[in-house]
């Protein structure tokens, strides 16, 4: 039997692998703490003992982001959004450092305040914590981020790529996906990142030597509020 891809299920792969520092269990399921990420990760083909446990992990009321699972929610459970997307990794990307600032938790606030702005995705006081975060200031204010998600083993998301809109189209995006890039080959993994299938920047993305390499669904669903707890 094949063994499967660490970036079949990455939210999987990374609680158990090298974000294992993270990880909340009960029974086959994980999660990150709330306060970092607000992925929950199933096994590849859950069953109705492992929603039973997400249910409990999570609490009943509670909203659970899901990647990659295609298996619907149990009756009573509200799904609140479902989105075709894509898994794209680096082939061919021209690595460099360019003109750009590492980013740490001093610097959160001004992170927390341009993702709220321009909605890259889940961003939240601790998703700092997951890896390397990187900036570009005009004026002494961010106007630009990027850094690292998800951790399968081997590889590295890229992720919270977002411009103030005030600095669009002076290739800030690709400046700091590029560095990100840089530093991802400099451990010896390779870099991939996942956009929404109606996303415009997948085309700046392949201009930028990505490559498609699966489709993938993400996903929302909350806990019914009625849920036992065990």
């Amino acid at each position: 039997m094949t063994a499967p891809h660490p970036l079949d299920n990455p939210v999987r792969s990374s609680l158990a692998g090298p974000h294992a520092r993270f990880a909340e269990r009960r029974g086959n399921v994980l999660r990150y703490p709330v306060d970092v990420s607000p992925f929950l990760a199933l096994p590849d083909e859950p069953d109705a003992a492992d929603w039973a446990d997400a249910a409990a992990l999570a609490g009943p009321g509670a909203l659970l982001a899901l990647a990659g699972v295609r298996v619907p929610a149990p009756d009573g459970w509200q799904v609140t959004l479902i989105g075709e997307g894509v898994q794209l990794v680096e082939v061919d990307v021209e690595a460099a450092d360019g003109e750009v600032v590492r980013l740490g938790p001093g610097d959160v606030p001004e992170m927390l305040e341009l993702a709220g702005r321009t909605k890259p995705g889940p961003f939240l006081p601790r998703t700092v914590e997951l890896g390397s975060y990187l900036g570009i200031r005009r004026g002494g204010t961010l106007v630009a981020m990027a850094g690292e998600r998800l951790h399968p083993p081997g590889w590295t998301e890229i992720s919270a790529v977002c411009t103030d809109d005030a600095w669009r189209g002076l290739g800030f995006g690709s400046r700091l996906v590029r560095a990100l890039v840089a530093g991802i080959r400099a451990r010896g993994e390779t870099a991939f990142l996942h956009a929404l299938a109606d996303n415009a920047a997948i085309g700046l993305y392949e201009a930028l030597g990505f490559r498609l390499r699966r489709g993938t669904v993400f996903s929302a669903a909350r806990v019914p509020a009625d849920q036992p707890v065990s």
